[in-house]
């Protein structure tokens, strides 16, 4: 299985820090946010890893090179000045991941989960999806489950992680273009074609300059 790291945003409420750094080099200790990343990928078996970039994509370029330094094969899709959001980011890069399912992660997030449980993942719906419990700044949540399922109208919701597999023909509808993931999941869930996982571990969105300072404060 192929994972895919979406690294493209511009990282706006990160700035002035992402002025000049992309948010995925941003260091949190002794390490990039992305290289926790990809080092847990190449620990949990994976080798084949794509990364898509815009804003100041050529210095993650620079910076990661071809992955062999994290025991990876790294390749790009270079969006250039144009941001294609998170649905046409992953639709761009489609030539790239081929047919089989791929791992999806959301690059300006900082985990513990164990990404092996995901390695090869047999399946059998157009995604697979692990949420977690809400965080202060998303109370009211993304998506319900009940079992391993991700359902309509249920009276919980919890937060999507950032962390999903999908198949190859969840985008079988699309084109090129911008635009974002979370109405084509709706539309899949709607139609009960998408399963997923409650995570209870540890996970951190590191979307401000605040969430920052508390992960470098976790001593990671």
């Amino acid at each position: 299985m192929k994972a895919m790291i979406l690294a493209a945003g511009r990282g706006e409420r990160m700035r002035p820090l992402t002025d000049k750094t992309p948010k995925p080099l941003l260091m949190a200790g002794s390490k990039r946010l992305i290289e926790f990343h990809l080092m847990n990928l190449a620990k949990a078996g994976f080798t084949d890893v794509v990364i898509n970039v815009a804003w100041l994509g050529q210095l993650i370029i620079d910076t990661l090179g071809n992955g062999e330094n994290y025991n990876l094969n790294i390749t790009y899709s270079n969006e250039k000045d144009q941001a294609l959001e998170t649905g046409g980011g992953i639709f761009n890069a489609l030539p790239l991941l081929g047919d089989e399912p791929f791992l999806v992660i959301n690059g300006d997030v900082w985990t513990d989960y164990p990404f092996e449980r995901l390695y090869n993942f047999s399946l059998q719906d157009k995604a697979h999806l692990v949420l977690i419990k809400n965080p202060q700044h998303n109370p009211q949540g993304d998506f319900s489950i009940s079992g391993n399922r991700l359902v309509e109208n249920a009276s919980e919701k919890f937060t999507y992680s950032g962390i999903g597999v999908y198949s190859a023909d969840f985008f079988s509808q699309k084109s090129n273009g911008k635009y974002p993931l979370a109405p084509m999941i709706r539309q899949y869930i709607s139609e009960n074609k998408i399963s997923g996982e409650l995570y209870d571990g540890n996970w951190m969105d590191i979307g401000t300059q605040q969430r920052l300072n508390d992960l470098i404060e976790l001593s990671v």
